[in-house]
């Protein structure tokens, strides 16, 4: 069975490995000359394929986003920079040979549905190679890990005046580095996680910076108490039983009050309209200080342009702007698919457990990644890649299309009062919930209470501990026999980056000496205040 897997990225290079690990036999297609997707840093942006700035440094950490049975090296950085990602990539694709299964520039220009595709399920994949040459594929089935960070959405005429203003304007898409905008005057709109780590970037360099939001956002660092790694003591399966128990609106409060305690949102001009838990929190670890300074001045929605002069929704005036960056967002299309897969209210494309398009006779194509989730994407993107690939081996089968459809639209309804665009509420999912729910349909979900019971180390480290990808890894089909160690060392590895500064211990005679010189100081204090007080108290005969 010949799987064609379309984009080199994250998602990709799963992808591979998974079709390896059911028997089937991958020919992946990457346009670009390496492998790494959207964390390949490049100096100018190229069409319909993924570009990032220089200073790119992932929000989830190494523990956290690793594939399930190759951990980042231990002393890789916990939040790693855009290169190490791609160093970390050519590490597990050396581990598991999957380079050999990959033609670099080579694009897809189109899959199509072969004429006995209701018996086939085949499909035709027209390739153009390095050279222009064109070429005609056929597969059993497609694996779609194109990325969704490619057509930046400029909504440039939402901004009247637009025309009249003499300076640059760019999405973040087009961003490289603050070199250009050193000494001027710029205006970021939107305040996503792009948006705020642009605007923080330039505040560095810019004369003043000002970040334009019609919102607001809740903002967190990375790092929570004891400097330990936001996502390894948020994302716990304990924690999002409690969430469950617990009313949403109590859930609410605590969260923002937390967040209030340590900078005052309302204060710092970041208050949003809605409430912590219906949205993505924003992660940035500088906002609130560049705020603090003055370096970064927040400012609501843009109402119009006059030439270089900016009007805010609220009546201020910002005078000599020199450029506008836009952090508005990306559509996704895949011009290479069918239209008529397309089939969502707003011509967005339906999906089956975010995976698979259910208007399919055949579910011989999956689509990778296309999911918006408060944790990392790769460990999801991986498990979606395990279970495509089982059911393109015909291991695993669908329900019938019209049970589809209504879990499709049940998932939606579901997202709309937090996400009033179906299209972007179709994107939604719970992170753990959705992570169970695929890793059930391979057969691989952790069974807790089974745990606790046969192997209590690991089990109370699954349930109480983060939810680590490796967890996926301990029994069922794909079955990795160190996921066990891995799960039990995962601290150590969190640990050991920041371990470059030998701290002696202090001894076990030097801690029980001071102990007992200030246990016996406190006792001697003790009686000389009591013999002032009460002296009759030692003269009694």
């Amino acid at each position: 069975i010949r799987v064609a897997v379309i984009g080199a990225g994250s998602s990709g290079l799963t992808s591979i490995k998974c079709c390896l690990d059911e028997g089937l036999e991958p020919v992946c297609f990457e346009s670009s000359d390496d492998i790494g997707g959207l964390w390949r840093f490049k100096e100018k942006p190229e069409a319909d394929r993924c570009s990032i700035y220089r200073s790119v440094i992932v929000n989830t950490s190494k523990e956290m986003m690793c594939y399930s049975d190759f951990p980042v090296p231990d002393h890789y950085p916990n939040f790693m920079h855009n290169s190490m990602i791609v160093q970390y990539f050519k590490l597990y694709a050396e581990h598991f040979n999957l380079l050999k299964h990959i033609y670099f520039q080579t694009t897809v220009r189109s899959v199509r549905q072969r004429p006995d595709f209701s018996d086939s399920g085949q499909w035709d994949v027209v390739t153009v190679d390095r050279d222009g040459q064109e070429e005609t594929h056929v597969f059993d089935g497609v694996l779609v890990c194109a990325g969704h960070y490619t057509q930046p959405i400029k909504p440039l005429s939402d901004f009247t005046g637009i025309d009249t203003f003499p300076g640059t304007i760019i999405h973040s898409w087009e961003y490289k580095d603050p070199d250009p905008y050193l000494g001027k005057r710029v205006v970021v709109v939107g305040i996503g996680n792009s948006g705020g780590d642009i605007a923080v970037e330039l505040s560095r360099a810019c004369e003043k910076t000002f970040l334009s939001t019609r919102k607001g956002a809740w903002v967190i660092g990375r790092m929570v108490g004891r400097g330990l790694p936001l996502d390894m003591t948020m994302v716990r399966r304990v924690r999002d039983l409690i969430y469950g128990l617990l009313p949403r609106a109590l859930l609410n409060w605590f969260g923002e009050r937390s967040l209030n305690q340590r900078h005052d949102h309302k204060l710092y001009g970041l208050q949003p309209a809605h409430r912590l838990l219906d949205q993505r929190t924003i992660i940035n670890d500088d906002l609130p200080g560049r705020i603090l300074v003055g370096k970064l001045v927040m400012k609501p929605n843009v109402q119009k342009f006059q030439g270089s002069t900016v009007v805010f929704d609220d009546g201020t005036v910002e005078e000599k702007i020199d450029a506008v960056i836009l952090c508005t967002g990306y559509d996704y299309r895949f011009p290479f698919l069918p239209a008529s897969l397309n089939s969502g209210s707003d011509g967005d494309m339906k999906l089956y457990r975010r995976v698979f398009p259910p208007s399919l006779e055949r579910p011989t194509l999956a689509i990778m990644g296309l999911l918006q989730t408060k944790g990392p994407i790769m460990p999801a993107v991986e498990l979606q890649a395990r279970w495509a690939t089982r059911v393109i081996a015909g291991l695993n089968h669908l329900p019938p299309a019209e049970k589809m459809d209504k879990i499709i639209e049940k998932d939606i309804q579901a997202n709309l009062k937090s996400y009033p665009c179906p299209k972007l509420a179709a994107l939604q999912v719970d992170y753990i919930p959705y992570l169970d729910t695929i890793a059930k349909e391979v057969g691989v979900c952790p069974n807790i209470a089974w745990l606790l019971l046969r192997d209590p180390a690991v089990g109370l480290r699954v349930f109480f501990g983060p939810c680590t990808p490796y967890q996926f890894r301990l029994s069922g089909p794909g079955h990795w026999r160190g996921a066990r160690q891995a799960i039990l060392t995962q601290w150590d590895r969190v640990a050991k980056p920041m371990k470059t500064r030998p701290i002696p211990e202090p001894s076990s005679f030097s801690l029980f000496f001071w102990l007992g010189l200030s246990g016996g100081a406190a006792v001697i204090f003790a009686l000389m205040a009591m013999q002032k007080k009460i002296p009759l108290f030692l003269n009694i005969d």
